[in-house]
């Protein structure tokens, strides 16, 4: 058994142990808040019922009839009547009853396929009620045709279409689907190497993409297919590599989840591949990880682990697809990634899904701290909600340099006019003009033009300033870089760095910060009264032409 299967028999020995351990609901399944849970908890707990080299500390007898009862339940709830405007799918959250649940698009994208492939390894060891049962509830997902549509935005609901129209147009010997599910597959992935992903970080939606693309990859017969999901899969996972820290991901997401920020929790396909932090107990996000292989090449994995030469990522990202690109087409992705710490974000803001494009940070590898992992700051926009660390307005413009991030923050008079952050736990030195803090291996010095206020959590320091007009600079180093300074606590490390204050300029039409960084270089960043940005670093402006696809 590889290391990486011997991490995915973890994952599977602890899913499957809470899946056995959890009572029943009234209604027989094991969740009411999302159907999928019950799919995957169930198909976990059914692995290990049936296969001896999965520990497991229970009946498997038991654990296979509780496991089956659940999975039979949900293939009852698919709608199977073929006028039915729902026809082949699922509610999403069983409320107020499972049979009262209104059906939702969502389930079967993912979930459909991903039956298929635990019925190809399981069906011999299930009862005859449950293989007839998965048997017409494939004929019902084929039939309804969920998957024929055409590719416009090249997202991830279009990546769980074309894998479907591959895995149930193989199921069903169906060669114009399984050749329309190729053609998308050429097509999505020639898009993707050309101009990037449009979902740029997206959490969870990456993983989707990972979990649909290996789901058929499986399970494909024709080479051919099967090599160009190979070569989705490759640059997937190179992506996920160039943003990967000790378990976190790095930078600008154009969507993140509570539990992706600001603690890197979903982390169980990170675990499999890389498995260079510890499995978490909470596992907010199980879906298919336990069972689901595809593993990366040598080079990509050393680019994920090996962080030891600091790397400076300049990414050019489409901000809309369908139309040719120029200028105002883009984003432009910055990211300085070292062995301890990574810093940088997303250039220009844009109201991503839900309004939650996260824009800049400081992320620390899962294993450095006992809390949080990313700092933070961002003023509250639309769809925020208290306790709730996302949904950030417009109204920030940004600088990245290496290890520093300089935002300037001028609100109109209308808005809240608070700026909230979030900060590691560790040791922190509070000053009237800024927080300088130890976190793991990582010296923090946080620069605030405003009155602050720090709230220290078990898990976190959430930070609140007050003002329409505010400024946030970041300094970041390691403590070997921070000893070549001269520099071997603490009370040194703050003492420098509130030496080193930014100049903070404002009026009501303009604002100028200027920062001189640990190595002597000049930070400018800069809005006059026509709005235009103006950055510097030692007087040249920051090039975003350089900026590149790949």
């Amino acid at each position: 058994m590889t290391n990486l299967q011997q991490r995915q028999v973890e994952i599977i020995t602890k899913i499957a142990a809470k899946a056995y351990q959890q009572p029943l609901l009234n209604s027989g399944f094991l969740f009411q808040q999302d159907v999928r849970d019950n799919f995957y908890y169930a198909s976990y707990l059914f692995a290990a019922s049936q296969d001896q080299t999965i520990p497991f500390e229970g009946d498997r007898e038991q654990a296979k009839s509780k496991a089956e009862g659940v999975l039979l339940l949900l293939l009852e709830l698919q709608d199977q009547q073929p006028e039915s405007a729902t026809y082949g799918h699922w509610p999403l959250n069983l409320f107020p009853s499972p049979k009262e649940a209104s059906k939702n698009t969502l389930p079967v994208e993912l979930m459909g396929s991903l039956m298929v492939i635990f019925y190809q390894r399981y069906a011999h060891e299930m009862s005859s009620s449950l293989r007839s049962s998965f048997d017409t509830t494939f004929n019902h997902i084929y039939q309804s045709n969920f998957y024929r549509k055409p590719l416009t935005a090249y997202n991830h609901h279009e990546a769980k279409y074309t894998a479907a129209k591959l895995i149930f147009g193989q199921l069903y010997e169906d060669k114009a689907l399984l050749e329309d599910g190729f053609q998308s597959l050429r097509s999505t992935l020639e898009r993707i190497k050309a101009v990037g992903m449009v979902e740029y970080s997206a959490l969870p939606w990456f993983w989707h993409w990972v979990q649909a693309f290996t789901c058929a990859w499986e399970l494909m017969k024709d080479e051919a297919i099967q090599t160009t999901l190979a070569e989705m899969l490759d640059y997937l996972w190179n992506v996920r590599a160039t943003y990967y820290l000790g378990g976190a991901w790095a930078g600008a997401h154009s969507r993140i989840w509570p539990h992706d920020m600001p603690k890197d929790t979903n982390v169980l396909h990170d675990y499999v591949q890389f498995g260079d932090f510890s499995l978490p107990d909470h596992m907010p996000r199980t879906e298919y990880a336990g069972f689901l292989t595809y593993e990366a090449s040598e080079a990509i994995k050393a680019k994920a682990l090996n962080r030891l030469v600091p790397t400076e990522v300049t990414r050019q990202v489409p901000k809309q697809v369908g139309q040719g690109l120029h200028e105002d087409d883009v984003l432009h992705s910055y990211l300085y990634l070292t062995e301890s710490f990574a810093v940088g974000g997303m250039y220009e803001r844009i109201a991503e899904f839900d309004n939650e494009q996260h824009r800049w940070d400081v992320c620390l590898p899962l294993s450095a701290t006992p809390g949080i992992n990313h700092a933070y700051f961002f003023h509250p926009g639309n769809k925020f909600g208290e306790g709730d660390l996302r949904h950030q307005s417009e109204y920030v413009e940004v600088l990245f340099h290496r290890n520093v991030i300089m935002a300037s923050y001028q609100i109109p008079e209308d808005q809240s006019n608070q700026i909230i952050g979030c900060l590691p736990v560790g040791e922190w030195v509070e000053e009237t003009s800024g927080l300088f803090g130890l976190c793991g291996q990582v010296y923090m010095a946080v620069h605030m033009d405003q009155p602050f206020q720090r709230e220290v959590g078990q898990d976190r320091n959430v930070v609140t300033s007050k003002g329409n007009k505010n400024a946030i600079v970041i300094e970041c180093m390691d403590k070997l870089t921070a000893q070549a300074k001269g520099i071997v606590n603490l009370q040194q490390f703050a003492s420098r760095m509130n030496t080193k204050q930014p100049d903070y300029q404002t009026s009501k039409e303009a604002f100028n910060l200027t920062y001189t960084n640990m190595s002597e270089e000049i930070l400018v960043l800069r809005c006059g009264p026509d709005r235009e940005i103006t950055r510097l670093v030692n007087d040249q402006p920051v090039d975003l032409t350089t900026y590149t696809v790949a």
